[in-house]
Formats: C-alpha cells, sequence, structure tokens
C-alpha cells in the first residue's frame, strides 16, 4: 500500500496542472495514467503546436448546464496566469488568429514545462498503470487499486478526460467514478465536430471535398463566423466545429457563404450595368468556382444577368446566403475534440472543484460538464480548473 496525500487519475493538462499545484503546497503527489506517455492530447494538438490558451477568455464561451460554474476557477486562473508561466519557461509563441495562442515549434515544450514543474513539485507519475477500484473506507481516506499497486490518499482527483479521439485512450472511467458516488452525471455527446449529411446533399457536395469558404453559420442559439471546409463526409472548418457545440439532432443550421457581400446590391447592379455577363463568370469573382457550379443548375449559371428573372434572383440568394442544411448527424467522437456534458456541476464546488457531498473526491477538466469554444478555451479550463483543485485537494 503506497500512502499519498493525492492521487490524480489521469495525465493530461487539468491532472497535471492540479499535480503541480498540490505539490508546491507540500503534499505528496501520484498522478496514473493509463497511457503510455502523459499529455497526449497535448502534444497532437494545434497541429502539433498546442492552442494553450486564448487572449479572449470568457465565461461566455463555455457550454454549460450551469452556465455559472466556470466563473471562479477562469477569474483565479486566468489565460494571463498561463502565459506568464509559459514566457518564464521562455516558450516562443504567438497568436494565429481571434486570440488562439500557439507554440512558436513544437506542442512538446508546454509538455516539458508542465513535467518539468511537477518534478520541482516533487508529483511522481505512473503510466500504463489501470486503474482497477476505487472504494473509501473512511471518511478521509480512498484505497485506488490498480495494475501496479493500491494507493490510499486524502483527496482523490478525477482528470481522466473525457470520450473524444478514443484512439487517445479515451475512456468513460470519470463518469463511473461519479456515478459510483452518486454524483449525477449529464448525457455525453461529441462536441467540436464535424458534421455529416444526408446522402443526397452529400453526393450533391462531394465535388467540392477540400474546398474552404469564409461563412456565417447561425442557428436560434448561436452564430460563428470562419471558414467552412467541403469533406468527402460533410462540412468542417472551424466555424461547423463551433456551431455543432449549440446543435442537436434534427435541426437546421443556417449558412451565408457571403458575409461580406451584399449579393442582392451586386446582383441588382450587374443586371444593369453587365447585362451580357454569365452568372456563373460574376459570382465565381466571389466564390470559388466549383462551388458556384455545384450550387447553382448548370442552366442558371450560363444565363447572361440581363435575362435572370427576379424569381432566379432570390433562389441565387437563398442558395448563396441563406443556405440551410440539416445534417443527418456529426462524426462523433471519432473526431470530435471534446466531450460535451458530463459531471453534474451543480454537484461540485465552483471555488474547489470539491464535490459538495463526498469529502476529498474532485473533479477537473473535460470530465465536468464545462466545454468550450474551439481555439485555447478547453486548455484553459484544464489549467484553471486543475490549479483550483490544487489549491485544496
Amino acid at each position: 500500500m503506497k500512502n499519498i496525500d493525492v492521487l490524480i487519475i489521469g495525465a493530461g493538462a487539468a491532472g497535471l496542472m492540479c499535480a503541480i499545484e498540490a505539490g508546491k503546497r507540500g503534499r505528496s503527489v501520484a498522478v496514473v495514467e493509463h497511457a503510455n506517455k502523459p499529455g497526449k492530447k497535448i502534444l497532437m494538438s494545434g497541429g502539433g503546436r498546442c492552442n494553450f490558451t486564448n487572449y479572449h477568455i470568457h465565461p461566455d464561451c463555455y457550454v454549460s448546464h450551469n452556465p455559472h460554474f466556470c466563473k471562479s476557477a477562469l477569474s483565479r486562473y486566468t489565460q494571463w496566469d498561463f502565459i506568464n508561466l509559459v514566457k518564464q519557461h521562455r516558450i516562443p509563441f504567438h497568436e494565429k488568429k481571434l486570440g488562439q495562442l500557439f507554440c512558436d515549434h513544437k506542442s512538446k515544450a508546454i509538455l516539458d514545462m508542465l513535467l518539468s514543474e511537477c518534478a520541482q513539485s516533487h508529483a511522481a507519475i505512473a503510466l500504463e498503470t489501470e486503474i482497477e477500484s476505487v472504494v473509501k473506507p473512511a471518511d478521509h481516506l480512498y484505497q485506488i487499486r490498480t495494475s501496479a499497486g493500491t494507493y490510499q490518499c486524502e483527496s482523490l482527483v478525477i482528470a481522466s478526460g473525457g470520450l473524444s479521439i478514443p484512439t487517445m485512450g479515451a475512456s468513460p472511467l470519470g463518469y463511473k467514478i461519479a456515478a459510483q458516488f452518486g454524483i449525477h452525471v449529464w448525457p455525453t455527446r461529441a462536441g467540436l465536430v464535424p458534421f455529416t449529411l444526408q446522402a443526397d446533399e452529400k453526393e450533391k457536395l462531394s465535388a467540392l471535398s477540400g474546398v474552404s469558404v469564409d461563412s456565417v453559420l447561425l442557428n436560434e442559439r448561436m452564430q460563428f463566423r470562419e471558414n467552412i471546409l467541403f469533406t468527402h463526409r460533410g462540412i468542417s472548418g472551424p466555424a461547423v466545429l463551433q456551431i455543432s457545440s449549440y446543435w442537436n439532432a434534427g435541426e437546421t443550421v443556417l449558412i451565408n457563404l457571403l458575409p461580406d457581400t451584399d449579393l442582392f446590391e451586386h446582383l441588382r447592379s450587374a443586371h444593369q450595368y453587365q447585362p451580357h455577363k454569365q452568372v456563373n463568370t460574376l459570382l465565381s469573382e466571389l466564390l470559388p468556382r466549383r462551388l458556384v457550379e455545384t450550387f447553382l443548375s448548370a442552366e442558371l449559371c450560363a444565363k447572361k444577368l440581363g435575362s435572370v428573372s427576379q424569381n432566379e434572383f432570390k433562389v441565387i440568394l437563398d442558395l448563396l446566403t441563406r443556405w440551410s442544411i440539416k445534417p443527418s448527424g456529426t462524426e462523433g467522437y471519432r473526431t470530435a475534440e471534446v466531450t460535451l456534458g458530463g459531471v453534474d456541476c451543480d454537484a461540485l464546488s465552483s471555488k474547489t472543484m470539491e464535490a459538495v457531498n463526498v469529502k476529498g473526491l474532485y473533479f477537473i477538466g473535460e470530465v465536468v460538464d464545462v466545454t468550450g469554444w474551439l481555439g485555447g478555451y478547453n486548455f484553459q479550463w484544464a489549467w484553471s480548473s486543475g490549479w483550483a483543485a490544487g489549491q485544496f485537494a
């Protein structure tokens, strides 16, 4: 039996941050991880350059059944705190767009920084270690049987992540432990994930695979402007991933493929001053020709602008600025960046991340029902929630 103060399950972003902070307080800390290396998601994120936070972190950029829960942790350990840590370790970084911060070089710099801080805090990390059982024999004790032996601890921190990207070792362990201790878990689903399309629309749009267009996507709850990317399975790209976290099965999404253009005025002017120009020639000045000729009929594409009727103008406007799609679904956890739902925030203290009714049990990071936007928001939640738990665990 290994006796320690704090056992953390999961050596991802949240778990490592918690280990650092708990260790700084002089607590003996062990982190157990079933994978063969720590921080796998850190290493693969941002195309290998780790989008580690965002200049514009705000509680409104998070999805949760309790939208107020994330405010406390995000305000006490901010993006600026993490940026300062990155600067202390002399890791060069840059803003790519929309406040998104990336390493200039490899993601490994962020992981190495965290592991260095863990070493300074004397936090031990055990890899390739499976959790076999968790029991609470006394009010202030937990016993965790693992494939590498049994641990006894005062504080148990669950940082096991969600269900996204199962090839990276995602598992429902955290949700099972919550349920074991009577803590409510909201149903989970894939977030920040590409849409799949109905068979007829998928077939029609398959010719556009690889085409990317700056667009506005909206539904009744939210609106995003970024690129969409046509794929051989459906549509992806940042704007699609963002709106997917606010989409429910069976709903439609409206897409404006020309957000900076008053298309009606553009068509009216061309109808008057360039009547001999073909429709597809004019529209291909605004959008990729392949897209124009996929969305509009060959007959309409070939028409001279002077002979286009008002009704046909409306067809063009609807197709390109009010394109309505009803996704057949999403690509699921296989390609999702995050998991929506999870451990009910109402069962946790927003200050400490400790379960309200289970002393010494903490939940942090993606396993909790807090999901951020694309662009560094989920890493910031990991840093902030891990830091918060580390002050008390």
